[in-house]
């Protein structure tokens, strides 16, 4: 139909932690959606799975964006542009890009915080 009815599926080290809600019929979808996360000091990568919701099948994954330790250590104050989605299924083509903001903010004890914002996609 040309649209899709976009969420996404935030996973730590694999687990699944987030599933936005499913935004309708839409190529530039708007979650304004914020989530707070406990990431343990030995996490190794954050990935976001753009996923195309299906009523009739099993819903299509549209790519992926990951954010890995070795990342945020070569940019130690953070991380603003755009990323391509990769692919999950080598089978599938993969379009589409994230404007990601990624900032390592400033300490709570001994704990650091990172905040990561989905800015725009497309």
């Amino acid at each position: 139909t040309g649209s899709s009815d976009p969420y996404c599926i935030v996973k730590i080290d694999d687990e699944a932690i987030i599933r936005t809600s499913t935004v309708w019929k839409t190529l530039s979808p708007f979650w304004g959606e914020e989530y707070e996360v406990h990431l343990q000091p030995t996490f190794h990568s954050i990935s976001i799975y753009v996923m195309d919701e299906d009523a009739l099948s099993r819903d299509d994954v549209i790519g992926k964006v990951c954010i890995t330790r070795e990342m945020l250590e070569e940019h130690p104050k953070g991380y603003s542009g755009w990323m391509n989605l990769s692919e999950v299924d080598p089978d599938e083509e993969v379009q589409g890009e994230i404007h990601l903001r990624v900032e390592v903010l400033g300490s709570e004890g001994d704990r650091r915080q990172l905040r990561c914002t989905v800015l725009e996609a497309r």
